[in-house]
Parts: structure tokens; sequence; C-alpha cells
């Protein structure tokens, strides 16, 4: 790998073939994967990444390439590329970048054990050991799949402002889905975990825990009932209200998405939905996926409150758009890895907790339905949304009833904003993977909210 100063020499050499900016992410990582179905392990594998991407910026073409061989000869050629592909831009586009003053820092990771420490024969067992505690609960659990990933390395930015940042990190991740059966009816449900600490996956959540969990969410799906379709009142809890922000509205707030047609693009310093509602994408939440330093851009990340008491306040950008829309930089520019260039990217987005009480969210719901899980759901630029429910319970004169089953939400993400009559004093977060053509590790949560009429998806 090239040292500081070989980095240095490589930028002034493209600024002196005529570069108006350039700026290279090298990055260096070990990732182990294990599948395992019941109590047959299906896949592990172990990949060592290294390489760097380079973009180049030259009278307003932005070009980009990348290479996994990080001598100084391929490095200056993957370089030129960059160059050649900017000057064919240069007459097409008129790109410009917000540019940064210079800055050198180096960030670790806070790991509290690395996984490169751990054999793959503990990671097995232990993951065995869940699929023992969730199969040995109740013969009604069939089947379970697990997967697990962690993700260690570190990336190295640098570029013509004279920025060198070196930032270290670890993702941790485990997913798992059980099925079950009784008599004619089957039933499913998952939990998606993680960590940025490390190998703690099973000291934060403990396979008994997160088996109580599973077992818990099959066996009520199986003897649910099926909920009523029509508007109601719902609770959405953590969980749900995490997705919400994300997948329903914080895509409308990436920079890239809103002027390309997102419902929110003429909405800027307007009152949108409930005043009760402020939506925040976080990169500073303790142990959260989105939690950085730096963004893939070299880009100091802050908070970016996108909604403040009901009004539109601000979009996540990266550096061209913080340029185009004459917006301070927020540090949302993440990159799957190397080989690609970053997008706009959330961090961790949640709607922000008030002063409720859930017992005072109930108290005045005669019937509706409250909103524990999600299993997945689709939004898109018009603001429509649908999102389905794993997890979820009647409510009975403001009392939490019986489970529900095959339950769905949908309807307009603003329209549904503005039916919040009530938000929670508490607050958790999650963890996930977003994909945008790229794959990113991001975190999303909230309190339970109130939501006056939300449609609900099931029998008439």
């Amino acid at each position: 790998m090239l040292t500081e100063d070989e980095l240095s020499k490589l930028i002034n050499y493209g600024l002196e073939k005529g570069a108006d900016f350039i700026d290279i992410r090298i990055e260096d990582y070990v990732e182990i994967s294990i599948t395992i179905r019941d109590y047959i392990v299906d896949e592990v594998s172990s990949t060592i990444m290294t390489g760097a991407g380079i973009r180049v910026l030259y009278n307003g073409g932005l070009g980009f390439a990348s290479t996994n061989n990080l001598s100084w000869d391929n490095m200056v050629k993957t370089l030129e590329s960059a160059l050649k592909i900017a000057k064919l831009l240069s007459s097409k586009t008129n790109v410009k970048l917000t540019i940064l003053p210079a800055r050198h820092d180096i960030v670790q990771s806070k790991l509290e054990e690395d996984p490169r420490s751990v054999s793959p024969e503990q990671k097995i067992n232990d993951l065995l050991k869940l699929s023992k505690e969730v199969l040995s609960r109740n013969e009604a659990i069939k089947t379970i799949t697990t997967r697990y990933k962690d993700i260690t390395g570190r990336t190295i930015y640098v570029s013509s402002e004279d920025r060198f940042i070196e930032q270290h990190y670890n993702y941790t991740w485990l997913y798992s889905w059980v099925t079950g059966r009784e008599n004619d009816v089957v039933a499913s449900a998952r939990t998606e975990l993680g960590t940025r600490k490390g190998y703690v996956i099973f000291n934060k959540y403990p396979q008994e825990e997160i088996a109580d969990t599973l077992v818990k969410r099959v066996l009520n799906q199986l003897k649910a009932v099926t909920p009523k379709g029509g508007l109601y009142p719902a609770i959405l809890a953590p969980e749900v209200v995490g997705v919400f922000a994300h997948e329903a509205f914080g895509h409308l707030a990436e920079a890239d998405l809103t002027v390309s047609g997102s419902i929110l693009a003429d909405k800027l310093g307007k009152k949108i939905v409930s005043e009760l509602v402020t939506i925040v994408d976080d990169p500073t939440i303790p142990d959260a996926y989105g939690t950085f330093k730096y963004d893939d851009e070299g880009v100091e990340t802050r908070p970016v409150k996108i909604v403040e008491d009901g009004v539109l306040k601000e979009l996540m950008v990266d550096r061209k758009f913080s340029a185009m829309l004459n917006m301070k930089p927020t540090g949302n520019a993440r990159a799957e890895d190397y080989n690609v260039p970053p997008l706009i990217r959330m961090r961790t987005t949640y709607i922000a907790p008030r002063d409720m009480s859930l017992e005072e969210l109930l108290e005045d719901i005669k019937y509706g339905y409250y909103l524990v899980s999600f299993r997945g759901g689709q939004a898109n630029l018009d603001g429509t949304f649908q999102v389905g429910i794993q997890e979820a319970y009647e409510i009975v004169n403001g009392e939490i009833g019986r489970p529900v089953r095959n339950m769905s939400i949908s309807g307009n993400t603003i329209d549904t904003l503005k039916y919040v009559s009530g938000v929670g004093k508490d607050f958790q977060y999650f963890y996930g993977r977003c994909g945008k053509g790229q794959t990113a590790y991001v975190s999303d949560g909230g309190p339970h909210i109130r939501v006056d009429k939300i449609l609900i998806g099931g029998a008439k």
C-alpha cells in the first residue's frame, strides 16, 4: 500500500495533468459469512478485500475508476482512467463539489472483542446453540435459518484539499428466520440484530433471549386472528416507527432522490406533517450502524434534523448536492466498498421522542391496532408505501388484546404523518441493511407513536 507521501505525490501528479479535484479512498477489510439451516452448516466463507477508488473532477466532469492493485504504477493508471472519464464527461455535465479545509485524523473503532481473533468453530458453535434454543422450545417450531456476518477493516481517504482521514470500523450482523406449523396454519418470524463493538453479539443478545422473541412471534401468529381491513387508529412501536422513518420517509429526503422527483421536492421550509413529528438522521448514537465520524467523501458527519416540529428543514446531501443546493455538508456519502463511488445514504434515522407514556397513547383508542414488528416493505418517490407487519395486536378500549396475523399497512407517507396525535418518551433503535444500488448498513428507530388513522390490510 502506498504511504501518505506517495498518495500526496499521486494527487499532485493528477493536478499537474489538469484535474481540478482528486480524492482517493483506499479500503481493506476481512468479511466472514456463515449460514446455518437448523443444525446444518450451509455456508462458511472468508473474504479479504483490498483496493482503491479514485475520483477526478475535471472542468465539470466527475470520473471514477477503481483497482485492487495498490502498486504505484497501477494507481497511476487508475487515476489516469478516472481523469480520462472526467474529460469525456466534461462536455456533458457541470458537476461542482463542496471543497473543505485540510484535515488529518485517525479514528479507531472501539472493539470489545475483535471478530478476527475468534475462530470460525466458535462462531459456528454459538450459531448452533441459537438453533437448539429455538427448535427445542415448542413442537410447532419447524425450522430456523440464521445468517451471520462480520466485517472488520479500515478506510483511508486522501484528497487534493490535503485531507487525510484513516477510519477503522466493524459491523457484526445476525439475521434469523423461523417458521412454524400447527394443523393447516403456517407462520414465520424474523429478527435482525447488530453491533459495532465486534464479536459481542451473543453478549448483547443471548441466544435464549433471541429464541424467546422468535418463538413468541411464531406461536402468536399461529393462534392469531385476521385483521379487519380499513382505516383504523394504531400505535406504532419503535421498530415499525424506525422502518417508517427510514423507508417511507427518509429516502424522500436524500437530495439525489429529492431532486429526481420525490414528493418533498418543493417542500423545504414548509409544514408538511404533524407538529409532533421531528425526524433526524444521526451519526452520533453509540453502537448504531450509522455512527461514524467521517463519511466516504472525507466529510465530518453531523446530525441532520430533516423535519422539525412538522416543518421540512433540511435534506441529506453529499459534496455534489451540497454545492448544487448551496447546503452545508451533512456527511451522508457512503459507498458499499472501494469498487463504487459513494452515494447519498442514511445513517441512523428516527422520529424523535416526546413526552407520552404507552398507556397515555393507548387510552383513547376504542378499537385499533398495536404494530410491534415489521416483515418488509417498499416505498415510492410519490410518497406511497406498503409495509408488512409480522407482530401486531388488537387494541380494544385502550387495552392490548388478541394477536393479529397477515397484516400490512399502506398509504401516503406525508398524509399518514399528518395524523400523528401522540409521541412517546421511550426510544429504541434497530439494525438493518439498505439497498440503493449498493448495500449500506443502517440503523433506525424511535419511540412509540399514535396515528389516528392508517390503512390496514386484512379481512373486510
